[in-house]
């Protein structure tokens, strides 16, 4: 079964229980992918988050329930999962520009509303991206020594990014030197979910050892094994960067034959990458295994 089937089978399985408690983990489940990478692969595809399509399409059903029903308005709240009629009014609101008793008192309306995707619109919007090519290597099992930390990243409504990984790089970058037998010129950041059932990710900002490994006092080491990998360039800003894991997952993983193996994704920053620069370059590889 390829991705964008995995992908529809969720949105069935999201259809079929919008009146029911959803968490990501079902949904997940219910495509055969890990937590983490589909929701990557889900933004990807499709511009937002789980949460926020889940959030749409139940008030999208409310819209039916408010014109063609004579449920009351607490009922239909509950229904889409809010916990209150007046949570559920400000949710309608923002997103149709009325109230939910003016929308029933009106007789309902045309309103733009989420639709529900299918998988020939996954489809097409998967052949649309233009075809870059990666490099796949495989390379042998490596060590790494470095400093970690924890953190929400852009698949998440909690994204703090910000705040987590720029820290870390600077307090990792004062003690780089400190590490024996590091590889000049090239640092990495190793980013992976400790936890399959939870949004946070570790992220390791590293340097590749080679000979004898000693882990300096407040870092710790980090073995990668031998893996086949799919090696992209991001070129541009940094800030950028999350256009090109967009691309990665939501579109050359969904047709390239190939799957990822649920293993760590790496960034490689060397002597191309400038964080002032139009034409810094960051190379973005994750692990894969073809189909």
């Amino acid at each position: 079964m390829d991705y964008l089937a995995q992908l529809q089978r969720s949105v069935d399985f999201i259809e079929a229980n919008l009146d029911d408690e959803l968490s990501i983990g079902d949904v997940a489940r219910a495509a055969g992918i890990s937590r983490w990478h589909y929701q990557r692969i889900f933004r990807s595809m499709t511009g937002e988050t789980v949460k926020a399509y889940i959030r749409a399409r139940r008030l999208a059903r409310s819209l039916h329930r408010l014109r063609h029903t004579e449920l009351r308005v607490l009922d239909i709240a509950i229904m889409a999962g809010f916990g209150s009629q007046e949570a559920f009014a400000r949710a309608f609101k923002k997103a149709f520009g009325v109230t939910p008793s003016h929308y029933r008192a009106r007789g309902g309306g045309p309103l733009v509303e989420k639709t529900c995707f299918d998988e020939a619109y996954l489809r097409h919007v998967a052949s649309q991206e233009a075809a870059r090519e990666p490099k796949l290597v495989r390379c042998e099992a490596r060590t790494f020594v470095g400093m970690r930390t924890r953190f929400l990243g852009p698949d998440s409504e909690r994204n703090n990014i910000a705040e987590r990984l720029p820290p870390l790089w600077d307090a990792f970058m004062a003690r780089a030197g400190e590490v024996p037998g590091r590889v000049p010129d090239v640092c990495w950041g190793i980013v992976e979910q400790p936890d399959p059932e939870e949004d946070e990710l570790s992220y390791v900002a590293v340097v590749e050892v080679q000979g004898e490994v000693v882990v300096p006092e407040g870092m710790v080491r980090v073995d990668l094994p031998a893996a086949l990998y799919a090696h992209f360039e991001h070129r541009g800003p940094s800030a950028m960067l999350d256009h090109t894991v967009s691309y990665i997952y939501g579109a050359w993983l969904l047709s390239s034959g190939h799957r990822h193996t649920y293993g760590p994704d790496l960034e490689r920053y060397g002597l191309d990458y400038d964080a002032t620069s139009p034409d810094s370059v960051i190379g973005y590889t994750i692990p894969v295994t073809e189909m």
